[in-house]
């Protein structure tokens, strides 16, 4: 009997027993499908972060000063700007970045939004546009103005989508004025994306959030092929001023953007092993499934050997049938893993993956089912080809 022949067998065996065999194959659907699945979230997610990260422009560096060390040691905004000045030919715009969450209100409406506390050079370095009203002043950092700008996502939610500018607003519980509305970054506007947020002058967010010193500053390169050089003379300067590298934390976009892949990527293998716990207990399954076959149909193995089949043959015609059940898994898990991905992408917004996007995935979890199916067709395999002829003819 050629290999052809056993494949036909193998498919006719299985579309005679149409419910058992896809009973038998949803372990292995579930399985790969589920691969597919966890593998291109955590792809696309990756992506999106990318495509934010270089929104922003690949020449950011960020600055993060340790002050939980105990030393009292920091650094002033007016210090890291005179460095800045000194090293225009390197270095664009710096900018404090107060980070916090605020409770934002109008009228009977409120959320909870994030609130930056930035100077007027934060929205070039970050590539923002102030598309309505203006942007901050020198006098509105000076003066500590009750002045703000405010995201897509705030407009929509607070205003109804109508012009805020001139509007006033509570941030918590004190009352600012919108001057400016940012430009909508994401098609899907959200909470806690990047249209949610609100900025107001550092120096106002000082005092508002009780921060009296600055831990976090973001600087632009003047051009990406300046952002080592960059990134290393602001090293230098802080390591000038506090002596030891452990109270602070450089880094620039495209050292963070390795540090997600590198991130993603484990999350991404771990996710595929998970997964794959589920291939290993549907080939299990079909092992078991393989040895009721092989018992129902002794007496036909008893026939086939009385007449001359050798063991070879009746070993290749099972394992055959059992690597044929668990490819037939892997091919409708596919088909279900890459449209559930798709599915799931588009209504969370994220990217949809290609087919060659999730080549590796694809590839990787047919293989390995139809690897559990040999592997575990393997036993009842033998089985039926170590049987008797004589005590197979007598089996009823």
């Amino acid at each position: 009997m050629t290999f052809v022949m056993s494949v036909k067998m193998a498919l006719s065996s299985v579309w005679s027993s149409k419910i058992r065999s896809f009973l038998t194959m949803l372990g292995i659907i579930i399985g790969v499908a589920a691969v597919i699945l966890l593998v291109s979230m955590v792809s696309a997610s990756t992506q999106q972060m990318k495509t934010q990260l270089e929104s922003m422009g690949t020449n950011l560096i960020n600055v993060n000063i340790n002050r939980g060390w105990g030393s009292g040691r920091s650094v002033s905004n007016a210090e890291l700007q005179a460095f800045c000045d000194e090293n225009s030919d390197i270095i664009a715009y710096c900018s404090p970045a107060i980070s916090s969450r605020g409770t934002v209100k109008y009228g009977g409406d409120n959320v909870t939004s994030s609130l930056y506390g930035v100077s007027g050079e934060y929205m070039l370095i970050k590539n923002r546009e102030v598309v309505s009203g203006r942007n901050f002043t020198e006098t509105d950092i000076s003066n500590r103005n009750n002045v703000c700008i405010i995201g897509e996502y705030l407009v929509q939610e607070l205003f109804g989508g109508m012009d805020p500018i001139d509007q006033e607003v509570k941030v918590n519980n004190e009352v600012f004025k919108v001057v400016g509305v940012l430009d909508q970054k994401s098609s899907n506007v959200s909470s806690g994306g990047e249209d949610d947020m609100i900025l107001i002058p550092y120096s106002k967010a000082q005092r508002l959030l009780r921060n009296a010193g600055i831990s976090s500053f973001v600087i632009s390169a003047s051009s990406s092929d300046y952002t080592d050089d960059a990134t290393e003379a602001v090293e230098n300067f802080l390591y000038k001023k506090f002596k030891n590298e452990n109270f602070y934390n450089v880094m620039d976009q495209a050292a963070m953007m390795d540090t997600i892949d590198e991130a993603l990527a484990s999350m991404a293998l771990l996710a595929a092993a998970i997964a794959g716990i589920s291939l290993v207990v549907a080939g299990i399954g079909i092992m078991n499934i393989m040895l009721v076959t092989v018992t129902e149909r002794t007496r036909e193995i008893g026939i086939r050997k009385s007449i001359g089949a050798k063991t070879g043959v009746i070993l290749m015609q099972f394992l055959v049938e059992s690597a044929v059940i668990s490819c037939i898994g892997g091919i409708l898990g596919i088909i279900v893993g890459v449209a559930g991905s798709a599915g799931i992408c588009m209504a969370m917004g994220m990217p949809v993956l290609t087919l060659a996007d999730q080549a590796v995935s694809i590839i990787g979890s047919f293989l390995f089912s139809a690897a559990m199916g040999v592997f575990f067709g393997m036993y009842p395999a033998q089985k039926a080809a170590k049987l008797n002829p004589v005590d197979a003819l007598r089996y009823d």
